[in-house]
């Protein structure tokens, strides 16, 4: 795959970025293939998988993604565990993370959102909106992640 031209090197010749890198963690292997396929045609990024959230942790940790594409329902670890070991690492706690699931109903979402997602998106996805959704998360800066989590965590303890 082709990286992404940076311009304005300092010896006047264009240097080529690596492309970004989305981890996807799923259990199911044709949704991690559809997933891998609408990522790639999209040509922002390689993909990186694992199929439970344990694994999906140790090549998060070992691959440093730049984005975390994640199911819910995992064995071993399920993706809203996942989501909040990202958020209270430091290190990782502004990694841009989308979860991807079947589990569509308005608490299913809330959870997800409180649990430090970006964004919460329902199977079956249009890949189009998949990536798009991707393009979006990694927009949000460090700043605007904090904000918006302070904001739904204290809509939610008001609830």
């Amino acid at each position: 795959m082709a990286g992404q031209v940076v311009e304005g090197t300092n010896d006047g010749i264009s240097a080529v970025a690596p492309p970004k890198k989305v981890l996807v963690i799923d259990d199911n292997h044709t949704i991690v293939e559809l997933i891998r396929h609408a990522v790639q045609m999209h040509g922002k990024f390689n993909v990186i998988v694992a199929y439970d959230g344990v694994q999906g942790l140790e090549q998060f940790y070992s691959e440093h993604p730049d984005c975390v594409i994640v199911d819910v329902k995992m064995p071993r670890m399920d993706g809203y565990q996942v989501v909040r070991c990202i958020r209270g690492d430091s290190a990782s706690a502004h990694t841009p993370l989308i979860i991807l699931s079947a589990m569509v109903e308005e608490d299913d979402q809330l959870t997800g959102l409180l649990s430090g997602v970006d964004e919460y998106l329902a199977k079956p996805f249009k890949p189009s909106v998949l990536c798009a959704t991707l393009d979006r998360v990694m927009q949000i800066t460090p700043e605007e992640r904090e904000r918006r989590m302070t904001q739904l965590a204290s809509g939610a303890q008001d609830q």
